[in-house]
């Protein structure tokens, strides 16, 4: 049983930054290509960055050199920092297996980037 909980969501005004965690019980992150995914409204599911167990990553062009993907294997954590945020970047974001979806999704956390 494999489960994702995701956090370090909230409302953030734009040009701000966060940290999102995603700690994971049932299996071992450092093992898969974990990824970041986020839904906006109206909008299909998007990978926007992934991390390999060799700790290669890749970023969608939409967040590319605004967010860095890292992983704690002590911790069992991937953490997702996003700095220069802006409106688009407004959505629920998951954490999962990259690029395909192997395990349960989460609840997910809320970014809201507003003024």
């Amino acid at each position: 049983q494999v489960q994702l909980v995701e956090s370090g969501g909230g409302l953030v005004q734009p040009g701000g930054s966060l940290r999102l965690s995603c700690a994971a019980s049932g299996t071992i992150v450092s093992r898969y290509t974990m990824g970041w995914y986020r839904q906006a409204p109206g909008k299909e599911r998007e990978l926007v960055a992934s991390i390999t167990s060799s700790v290669r990553t890749m970023y969608a062009e939409s967040v590319k050199g605004r967010f860095t993907i890292s992983r704690d294997n002590a911790k069992n954590t991937v953490y997702l920092q996003m700095n220069s945020l802006s409106s688009e970047d407004t959505a629920v974001y998951y954490c999962n297996a990259a690029p395909i979806v192997t395990m349960n999704w989460g609840q997910g956390t809320q970014v809201t980037v507003s003024s």
